[in-house]
């Protein structure tokens, strides 16, 4: 997918709470690549998530998290998306010219980790059962993006991260 010339890229995309950030951390390390958080990056750009969301709406947010996608695939690195980026058709075309790991992972593992964190998305009602309904919208759309999907349901995150190590070097 990459010649040696161009510089190293995988994508990880998947639900809120899936593991992105810190399988990516340990992805990029592994490989010796930098590593983007691309809802980092907005909030240090833009200030909180909640507050974007709450000032300027979804549609706002959306076309900020484009441009900063954007941005990071033209570093390079291992990119790790927010959860709801692939709603975005603009977003989803950039990502057809590089290998993306869509990380899944079950209801059961995901309510520990999403318990009391401040999730703009899941603000107002049941979490766990707000989480599902998300998923179900976007699953389709993490599907049509992914090259390969790992679950991190139950599994150290080093070892999936091992994975992910291994498959991307086998596409260079």
């Amino acid at each position: 997918m990459t010649s040696e010339a161009d510089p190293l890229t995988l994508v990880l995309v998947g639900p809120m709470a899936a593991g992105k950030t810190s399988v990516g951390r340990r992805v990029a390390r592994r490989l010796g690549v930098g590593f983007i958080d691309t809802d980092k990056r907005i909030v240090a750009q833009h200030g909180p998530i909640p507050a974007i969301f709450a000032a300027h709406g979804e549609t706002h947010f959306r076309e900020l998290e484009r441009a900063a996608v954007a941005a990071a695939l033209s570093e390079g690195g291992v990119i790790s998306l927010g959860g709801g980026a692939v709603t975005d058709a603009g977003t989803r075309e950039m990502l057809r010219q590089h290998p993306v790991v869509f990380l899944t992972v079950s209801a059961d593992a995901v309510a520990d980790r999403i318990r009391g964190n401040n999730r703009p998305l899941l603000a107002g009602e049941d979490p766990l059962e707000r989480w599902v309904r998300i998923l179900d919208e976007r699953r389709d759309w993490y599907d049509e993006v992914a090259s390969t999907t790992f679950d991190t349901s139950r599994r150290p995150m080093q070892r999936i991260a091992d994975e992910i190590v291994a498959w991307r070097r086998e596409q260079r």
